[in-house]
């Protein structure tokens, strides 16, 4: 099957590699009908990770089992699903915690920008919609299988409530979620840090009230000139950098959490900071499959359309061209279409 391999820093190829196939009767193979490349893919894109060379990437898709494991009873041949990228057998004492990205059995999806990608855990992981679904509602279906989930994760792990101030550090498609959870959560003032116009529009579009396009010191004192110096009630950090997790703690009020959901890159926590304010730090690998059933009836219902930070498409051929338009930002989110 094609496939979108790595084999160095910003060295991606669509390759011919062997389709996957069933290991283990739990297992389901799934035709792709849409994938896309996340932030995280872009780590190793530039050299941050290690990389594997020649090995598969890509994690998030949506597509129609084509074939399942001899165990598997709740999917069958036909079904259009939602694959989140970590896989679970959604009843393992980790699972029953709603910690499903640490599953005992925890799996990955490792082919999401191909034409099959296998699942691992079939009956606990995948989330099928009643019928296929209306091509328009393919964008907002595939943000499920990460970013949506993951933006809902942070704003869950901040403890945003109803009535409460929100602040949301990073403007990519994971940061845009977090301001529609938040908006979703009640939060009353969601203020979206973000320094790119696009975005700025895409965030009050998708409920942020305030926008604060400064970064550094700066942008730590616009959010506290705007919640009268007393800080947010809670803080979603979804880019994983230290002067992000530096700036998350610099306005969150005492008493309040942050919940991170960015890949860690050089953090280091401000502990003495969270000792002496009292402010928390929560959140980590998104457990998708916890929240996909409340987030596919949102988009089902048309009550939330994540699928707007798709703002490129290309056919799985271009997948190079994918990577460098988000790599220089041109990009919000990049969908492929095998």
């Amino acid at each position: 099957m094609r496939a979108t391999t790595i084999h160095g820093p910003r060295d991606i190829r669509l390759s011919e590699v062997p389709a996957p196939a069933i290991a283990a009767p739990t297992d389901a193979i799934v035709k792709v009908v849409a994938g896309c490349i996340c932030g995280s893919d872009l780590w190793p894109y530039r050299g941050e990770n290690p990389i594997d060379e020649g090995s598969t990437i890509g994690h998030e898709c949506i597509g129609v089992v084509v074939e399942t494991g001899s165990e598997v009873r709740r999917f069958r041949e036909g079904d259009f699903v939602v694959v989140p990228f970590v896989h679970c057998d959604n009843t393992c004492a980790h699972c029953r915690h709603g910690a499903q990205s640490a599953c005992m059995e925890q799996g990955w999806t490792e082919s999401g920008q191909a034409e099959y990608s296998h699942v691992t855990h079939a009956d606990g992981s995948l989330v099928k919609t009643d019928g296929p679904p209306d091509d328009d509602l393919l964008p907002s279906l595939l943000s499920l299988a990460d970013v949506m989930a993951t933006g809902w994760h942070a704003a869950v792990s901040a403890g945003v409530e109803k009535g409460s101030t929100a602040v949301v550090v990073g403007d990519g498609a994971v940061g845009l979620c977090g301001v529609i959870a938040a908006q979703q959560l009640g939060a009353e003032r969601i203020v979206a840090m973000s320094r790119h116009e696009s975005r700025q529009r895409l965030a009050r579009e998708f409920g942020a009230t305030d926008v604060v396009a400064e970064r550094g010191e700066a942008g730590e004192q616009a959010v506290l000139e705007l919640t009268g110096g007393v800080g947010a009630d809670a803080v979603l950090e979804c880019v994983g950098t230290g002067a992000s997790m530096d700036t998350a703690f610099a306005i969150a009020r005492p008493g309040s959490t942050v919940g991170f959901v960015g890949v860690p890159h050089g953090v280091e926590l401000p502990v003495r900071r969270m000792f002496q304010k009292n402010v928390g730090l929560a959140g980590g690998i998104a457990p998708v499959r916890r929240y996909l059933p409340e987030l596919l009836d949102l988009v089902l219902a048309r009550t939330i359309d994540p699928g707007k930070v798709f703002d490129l498409t290309l056919p799985l051929e271009e997948v190079a061209d994918g990577y460098r338009a988000m790599d220089e930002r041109r990009a919000i989110k990049v969908m492929l279409r095998p």
